[in-house]
């Protein structure tokens, strides 16, 4: 792999960090309200005891001042203190993060395997009515937010059927304990992830198929054929092997977007994870923890999108690195 191709990405992605440490710090201070106030909704509470919270969560400060000690605080790893749960941001944060990994990584890989089954039966079956049928099914999906279905999903199996809980993570003072905690965990992941995993099977479906067509009109399949090679074998040898391709970029693309789809998820059900904590400290004005969660998410998504870049480069040998191609020379 080229090593100015490397260079390059990293160099882009923290400077990308670094105008995102910018954003993160400007947004939420032009939002509306005031967070001291938010934390003491008694108009008892003296103009004084007001200002000397605002001294010392530094609000007192003008903005530029803020500014500087947010980065310097940063460079430290201190994320200050969350204004709501009065506990350091980052140890708020570390205690959420395993159960929104839970359900980020549950929904993607579903997400990813029914809708590339789907896609690629659609693809090759081109034209047909089977085709069809996955084609309104994925087109009706993608086109309804995923909150919508949180709430239909809801409605439907959890108040109605009474077939799993409403919200959480897991059933309070049940006292479970091993594989029957880790089942009761599961049982209330089942609405939240596939109200993820609806939405994003439309999008899977789409780019499956179209990347199925194109790879089936090309030559090497053709000749495949005139070879008398299995219907079977030119589908899951050479047909998937190349449709993939695309499936990886769209998958590190979908990880950032995915962060607006969890927040919408994890607040509809309650979920406790980093969604439900931004959704929470929205509501309280709490500028630490917003930012700490923000940071978090975008961090995130710019790591994972530069390991898609590699592995793309890797995967696909006509990637240009560099300004010239790998097969070229």
């Amino acid at each position: 792999m080229n090593f100015k191709f490397i260079v390059r990405k990293i160099l882009a992605s923290l400077l990308t960090l670094l105008a995102i440490t910018f954003v993160n710090f400007a947004i939420f201070r032009l939002a509306p309200g005031d967070p001291i106030r938010m934390m003491f909704k008694d108009p008892r509470v003296s103009i004084e005891d007001i200002e000397a919270m605002k001294v010392k969560f530094g609000l007192d400060k003008p903005i530029p001042g803020q500014y500087v000690d947010y980065m310097k605080n940063l460079m430290k790893g201190d994320l200050g203190i969350s204004f709501w749960q009065k506990k350091p941001v980052e140890e708020v944060i570390a205690a959420r993060i395993p159960r929104t990994l839970i359900l980020i990584g549950t929904s993607l890989f579903l997400a990813v395997v029914i809708g590339t089954i789907l896609g690629a039966i659609a693809g090759w079956k081109g034209g047909s009515k089977t085709d069809s049928a996955i084609m309104g099914v994925s087109m009706t999906l993608y086109s309804v937010p995923s909150f919508a279905f949180g709430i239909l999903l809801m409605l439907a199996f959890a108040y109605h059927l009474a077939i799993f809980p409403l919200g959480g993570i897991e059933t309070a003072a049940s006292g479970f304990t091993g594989i029957r905690k880790v089942l009761d965990i599961a049982r209330h992941m089942v609405l939240p992830s596939f109200s993820i995993v609806l939405w994003y099977i439309g999008q899977y479906i789409l780019i499956t198929r179209s990347s199925m067509k194109e790879v089936l009109s090309q030559p090497f399949i053709m000749t495949a054929r005139s070879k008398g090679v299995r219907e079977h074998k030119i589908l899951t040898r050479h047909a998937l092997r190349n449709a993939f391709l695309p499936l990886i970029t769209i998958t590190g693309v979908n990880i950032a977007f995915m962060t607006g789809g969890i927040i919408e998820a994890e607040t509809v059900f309650s979920w406790p994870g980093l969604g439900r904590l931004f959704y929470d400290a929205v509501m309280k004005r709490d500028y630490p923890l917003l930012q700490g969660c923000f940071l978090v998410f975008a961090i995130a998504v710019v790591v994972l999108n530069f390991a898609v870049d590699m592995l793309y480069s890797r995967v696909d040998p006509r990637v240009r690195i560099g300004g010239e191609s790998v097969n070229e020379g």
